[in-house]
């Protein structure tokens, strides 16, 4: 009973360039291990409810915080896998859309994939566009390419490490994502309920929704500025961080039980 009491808290976290330092090779991305037992210390309370939110489809990220209880989202929250096996994902109208404008994007999308050094990686519910390995001499093409991608309608596009991610379907950001668990899990926040860490422009879009909520918002590294939100360099230093903010909301959920159990 004294548990209930407490303060209960939501907490968001991206997995790549957030828990996961960014490598070459994005096959390649595992869990920085100080961010491996913050999510076991979080997981541990009663208080505390955790996910992982990432653009990298479900079934691709599920593996990587392999966590009993935690919440993981693909496709950038449109696709949820909740703990007892139960997942949730987008409706007909939505499939219908995403292959509209699959089907749309194809052209164009080959002719980006033709610029020698970038990458094209299909996600599912979004396409992730990686330059990180193409020709300087590439740039005026390459820009101009991704100018006429920004301006295709029916799409969002987001910036991130030498990456673009293109959102196929309407309420793909990780706003709408958060929104859409908050309702999956029935989540009453209330004022510091929240927490969200992440590195890039979709995550900014989360960031500002939590902050809206007043909820608690960390930027890793310097990729985007968002007003009001806590800054660390890095998975480790976010850990720390972490760690160091649970351990006073417990400590001050402790304090709360106790005063109503001498009451």
């Amino acid at each position: 009973m004294n548990y209930i009491l407490g303060r209960r808290r939501l907490w968001v976290f991206d997995f790549d360039g957030t828990l996961s330092r960014i490598v070459p090779d994005r096959h390649d991305a595992v869990l920085d291990p100080g961010c491996e037992k913050m999510l076991h210390i979080l997981q541990g309370s009663p208080w505390n409810r955790v996910a992982v939110i990432s653009s990298r489809a479900l079934d691709d990220v599920v593996p990587r915080v392999p966590f009993p209880g935690l919440i993981v989202g693909g496709g950038s929250g449109l696709e949820w896998a909740l703990p007892g096996g139960f997942r949730a994902s987008p409706d007909r109208d939505e499939q219908e859309l995403l292959e509209a404008n699959r089907k749309s994007l194809r052209s164009l999308l080959r002719e980006i994939a033709a610029v020698p050094g970038v990458e094209v990686e299909d996600k599912g519910w979004s396409v992730a566009v990686h330059y990180r390995n193409a020709s300087p001499r590439s740039f005026r093409r390459r820009t101009s390419l991704l100018q006429r991608l920004r301006n295709c309608p029916g799409i969002k596009v987001y910036r991130g490490h030498e990456v673009v991610e293109v959102q196929l379907v309407r309420g793909g950001s990780k706003a709408a994502g958060l929104r859409r668990l908050c309702r999956l899990i029935d989540w009453k926040y209330f004022p510091d309920s929240l927490y969200y860490a992440g590195d890039d422009e979709n995550d900014a879009t989360a960031m500002k929704w939590v902050l809206r909520h007043s909820g608690t918002a960390v930027v890793v590294g310097n990729r985007i500025a968002v007003p009001r939100a806590l800054c660390v360099e890095s998975p480790a230093e976010l850990a720390s961080v972490v760690r160091s903010f649970s351990r006073t909301v417990a400590g001050e959920n402790r304090m709360q039980a106790d005063r109503v159990a001498c009451g």
